[in-house]
């Protein structure tokens, strides 16, 4: 039978694919060996910056000054520096975010020929590094993140309507730094670990295309005002200038060094890759039905999956994120009996709403839930799969992982034949 041994397994398999994508162990191998004539600016943004920096500052040489935003509580105890850690508002910006964009872009503009830029970007900058196009308030663009967010609609689109809403994203970040060398680091959280798609890709070249991005904030049902429009149809082209950009940890790294582990301990691996995108809860299901497919012929194995999934908000006072819409998902078409476990959390230690990883859910769980009438499709109709989980003593808190390369799940099956 499937024991409570499991979940601390399921839990250190996440961790290893955490600790393959966090910046110490891919930062130090890459950064410049020598110092510029000048000075080195570290300017960054997401939910992995302050750890970043805080690695860019030990490893680099010479004087070092600059800017990173993250989000709230997700600065670092050790020192970075004369690297100011900025903690700002997510998934929408706020004041602290807008304060952001202004240093940033101030230290940006202040480079010359003789400085080198180092760009530290990770999932998360979009929001948190803000600095909208004249025309465009803050409560502006907070309203339609907000929106596009609670729509389900794909972050890739999101991050296309924000960008024409910005004076930073889609390269300009890079354009305001020039003439000094720059580079470019990145840790993915997007499905194709496109750098344009990446915080909305400040430092990387984006074809303009206003008009497109109209169109899609129709599609989900923005009202578009006449001042909206004309700011978006007016913002200046500008081109970045060519530079060394690095995606240095992805989803996928973080699901290989999984399978590694899991194979190496004996155990069938099935890797469903990283480009998996939807509802969240329809791909839970799906990998319900797909767990129970190979249930009976008994050979341990792990299935893996990670991407990008979603989720359409209805109830905007629910509570929980596409990893718990995920699990509630699983859980209604999981087999019976206690030969399936399975977790799924967001890599940067906060999934949706609240203050949890994501959660977990076994065979007892289920039993449980039908005992005392918790319905998962309830739940899921309320988005509000948090409350869910924190009855079922499912939920997973890791705390700040200093790292963000997307969602891990991990499913175990016929786990009892490994005892």
């Amino acid at each position: 039978m499937m024991s409570s041994g499991d979940r601390p397994l399921l839990q250190n398999l996440f961790r290893i694919g955490v600790e393959r994508c966090q910046p110490k162990r891919v930062l130090p191998s890459v950064l410049p060996k020598s110092p510029p004539k000048g000075r080195t600016i570290i300017l960054g943004a997401g939910k992995a910056a302050a750890e970043m920096a805080a690695v860019a500052v030990d490893v680099l040489e010479g004087p070092v000054l600059g800017c990173v935003v993250t989000r709230y509580g997700g600065g670092v105890e050790r020192s970075t520096g004369a690297v100011k850690v900025i903690e700002a508002g997510h998934p929408v910006p706020d004041e602290q975010s807008l304060e952001a964009g202004h240093k940033v872009l101030s230290l940006a503009s202040s480079a010359c020929a003789e400085d080198r830029v180092i760009f530290l970007i990770s999932g998360g900058g979009s929001a948190l590094l803000t600095a909208p196009i004249d025309g465009v308030s803050l409560h502006e663009k907070q309203q339609i993140t907000d929106f596009l967010i609670k729509s389900g609609a794909p972050i890739d689109d999101i991050n296309f309507v924000r960008t024409h809403l910005s004076r930073i994203k889609g390269g300009r970040l890079s354009v305001a730094a020039f003439p000094a060398e720059q580079m470019t680091f990145i840790i993915s959280d997007v499905v194709r670990d496109r750098p344009e798609h990446i915080a909305s890709g400040p430092t990387i070249p984006m074809t303009r295309d206003p008009a497109r991005a109209m169109a899609l904030l129709r599609r989900y049902g923005w009202r578009l005002i006449p001042s909206l429009e004309q700011a978006m149809m007016q913002a200046p082209m500008q081109h970045p200038q060519s530079h060394a950009v690095r995606v240095v940890a992805t989803n996928g790294d973080a699901l290989h060094a999984i399978e590694r582990d899991a194979g190496a301990r004996g155990w069938r691996v099935f890797n469903l890759g990283d480009g998996i995108t939807g509802e969240a809860s329809l791909i839970g299901k799906e990998q319900g039905r797909l767990a129970g497919s190979i249930l009976g012929d008994g050979v341990p194995t792990v299935i893996l999956s990670g991407g990008e999934a979603t989720v359409k908000v209805t109830n905007r006072h629910g509570r929980g994120g596409p990893n718990l819409e995920y699990l509630a998902g699983f859980m209604t078409t999981m087999p019976e009996g206690n030969s399936i476990v399975a977790l799924a959390c967001d890599s940067d230690g906060i999934d949706g709403t609240e203050q949890n990883a994501g959660g977990y859910v076994d065979g007892a769980m289920r039993d449980q839930a039908r005992n005392r009438h918790l319905k998962p499709d309830d739940y899921l109709k309320n988005n509000d799969t948090y409350t869910l989980f924190e009855k079922l003593d499912g939920l997973i808190e890791t705390g700040p992982t200093y790292t963000n390369v997307n969602d891990i799940r991990i499913i175990l099956v016929n786990a009892h034949e490994k005892t």
